[in-house]
């Protein structure tokens, strides 16, 4: 005799409890279902990425306070196709008190003001983001040492302008060679120009143009960025090199894109001191954006019938009309040629686009 007593009474009280009915995943890692819904992360705070490093973020959280500090960061999974740039306001979860040891996540970017991008050359679609939410750039170019290229410069101004970006240009080592015959390709230009000598850096005229401001520096390798870059940041210690006598090449000092503050009498800015490229692609820009980098071209551009594209083959272009009638100075003139030249490498990849 049973002490659980008569089996069909048994059977009858656990019938409520019959589990034949309930469908479940199968789970072999048997850890708990993953779930679409995300964690609100209320208590995230924002802060400004100063750097990258191999997969880590150096976030400044608390900036203007008493309790400013840094931490390091990764990026959380579901942030792994996005780019996240130094500029960029990310929101941080995790343990954020900085202490050694610690590591914080980032969660999220808080919408950018800015992007400056680039692309490999003027061919390729696949942009590569450079810095976030800058206001400025700074073009660093060499009066000799390596010989400046007006035409380097024209494309910095069109992605500067095309981000929404204010430009600036400073020519360095001018005790080596006389700039004006390289200015003159940029009259008309509402563009500030800083020139700089070994013994005479205005690093106080620079660096009142970077006071409340967030200023991407750019330039071609060899051309003194970093060398400036120390000057305005004594503390920011960022290798220099030299230029190669044989190639006239110069050679990359600043392997990272990195922000650093100016602190000066009249107040604090950002500098961002990015690797020095030899070339500039601009792939990501819209054809129609590039004219508004010429301005005093783009003024004559506006007689140009519609859809004109001017080209040196556009029929009935005012900037054309212009040249043949000998209204266009010497400089403008080299900068026609140099807008041409852009246009004319976009209209041979929509050419070559598939389909056509």
């Amino acid at each position: 005799m049973s002490w659980l007593g008569d089996s069909d009474d048994l059977e009858d009280d656990f019938e409520d409890y019959d589990e034949s009915t309930i469908r479940t995943r199968p789970n072999p890692k048997g850890n708990r279902p993953r779930t679409k819904r995300r964690p609100a992360h209320e208590d995230a705070v924002v802060g400004r990425v100063l750097g990258v490093d191999r997969g880590r973020y150096t976030v400044l959280l608390d900036e203007g306070t008493d309790d400013e500090h840094l931490v390091s960061a990764t990026r959380a999974r579901e942030l792994r196709r996005m780019p996240i740039v130094t500029g960029d306001h990310a929101r941080v979860v995790g343990d954020t008190s900085g202490a050694e040891g610690t590591l914080s996540r980032i969660i999220g970017i808080v919408d950018r003001t800015s992007l400056l991008r680039r692309s490999a050359d003027d061919t390729d679609q696949v942009e590569r983001v450079i810095v976030a939410n800058a206001d400025q750039m700074l073009i660093v170019v060499a009066a000799a040492d390596p010989e400046p290229r007006a035409r380097l410069v024209d494309r910095y101004l069109v992605a500067a302008l095309d981000a929404g970006i204010r430009p600036l240009l400073v020519v360095t080592k001018t005790d080596l060679a006389d700039p004006t015959a390289f200015l003159s390709h940029f009259d008309g230009l509402d563009l500030r120009v800083f020139t700089s000598a070994r013994e005479e850096m205005p690093t106080e005229e620079i660096g009142a143009a970077l006071v409340g401001h967030s200023t991407v520096f750019v330039g071609h390798s060899g051309v003194g960025k970093s060398t400036l870059v120390n000057e305005l940041v004594p503390t920011a210690k960022r290798a220099t090199g030299h230029v190669n006598q044989v190639t006239g090449r110069g050679r990359h000092t600043s392997s990272s894109t990195v922000s650093l503050r100016y602190e000066g009498d009249d107040g604090s800015g950002w500098v961002i001191d990015t690797p020095g490229v030899r070339s500039f692609g601009l792939g990501h820009v819209e054809p129609a954006n590039i004219l508004a980098a010429f301005t005093e071209l783009a003024l004559i551009a506006e007689n140009c019938p519609r859809g004109c594209t001017h080209l040196a083959d556009a029929p009935d272009c005012a900037l054309i009309v212009a040249e043949e009638r000998g209204e266009l100075s010497d400089a403008e003139r080299a900068r026609l040629d140099s807008l041409q030249r852009l246009l004319q490498t976009f209209a041979d990849k929509a050419e070559q686009a598939p389909g056509r």
